[in-house]
């Protein structure tokens, strides 16, 4: 029964997700124009502590990706809010499962449909000049999979403070700008001021996209298996914070 009601939650989002073709096609536009116009406009600046055969669309690319992902996962806890707007999120609440189970279901569509969107991502900037090593492309999935299934819980655990749409939103936008500039995916870590470096540090993408980068073109600031540990311990942490925060929610 609860496995079957996860599978459910996870299919409502996912077919909200490819029936909304606006929404696939826009949440792209930013992340197109970052990787094209950033990639042309430094692609003949030297960074010092980039190896020389190393261009800086291929180190950019990665840190797109999870741009994508980080965005898309994090705004997909405004169907909570939504839902809570519209009634729906009642009707799920009054049904015979736990609200865990229910937490983990819209946790592992909002990843599900993050992605999805990454993977898009990954292709369009092929036609952009990137040149990824083909075999570790599985183990960049594994990564992004994990920045999905994070930053899903991180907006999923927001929303349950949220009732006003807009809110939310001014809210998510105020938290994933500073994650994402911090993460070192447009500039390696090591170039950052000592400061903004160990803020770096602290933020859970960071890890995300230095694994990313070091399956996809052989690069990484620190040692890949870190990076996955890291963020494998983060994501435990925030799944759990989340199903908490919705267990005590509280639904009008």
């Amino acid at each position: 029964m609860e496995l079957q009601s996860i599978y459910v939650l996870w299919l409502r989002d996912l077919k909200r997700y490819v029936r909304a073709r606006s929404r696939i096609i826009g949440s792209l536009g930013m992340p197109i124009f970052f990787l094209a116009f950033f990639g042309m406009g430094f692609r003949r600046v030297e960074i010092p502590s980039l190896p020389s055969n190393l261009t800086y669309i291929d180190f950019l690319a990665p840190g797109i990706v999870s741009m994508v992902v980080l965005f898309t996962s994090t705004f997909s806890g405004i169907s909570i809010v939504w839902d809570r707007q519209f009634g729906f999120l009642r009707e799920i609440m009054v049904a015979p499962i736990s609200r865990t189970t229910i937490a983990l279901g819209r946790t592992l569509g909002g990843a599900t449909t993050a992605l999805m969107q990454g993977l898009i991502m990954v292709v369009l900037s092929f036609f952009i000049g990137f040149k990824p090593s083909m075999g570790g492309l599985l183990l960049a999935f594994v990564f992004m999979f994990l920045i999905a299934i994070a930053f899903t819980g991180i907006g999923i655990a927001i929303s349950t403070f949220m009732h006003d749409i807009h809110g939310f939103q001014i809210v998510i936008n105020f938290f994933v700008f500073p994650i994402f500039l911090l993460s070192g995916a447009l500039f390696p870590i090591s170039e950052l001021p000592e400061f903004v470096a160990m803020l770096a540090l602290l933020d859970p993408l960071t890890y995300g996209v230095d694994g990313m980068r070091w399956a996809m073109i052989g690069y990484s600031e620190f040692n890949p298996i870190y990076d996955f540990l890291v963020l494998l311990v983060f994501c435990i942490a925030i799944i759990v914070v989340s199903a908490y925060l919705f267990n005590k929610t509280e639904v009008e």
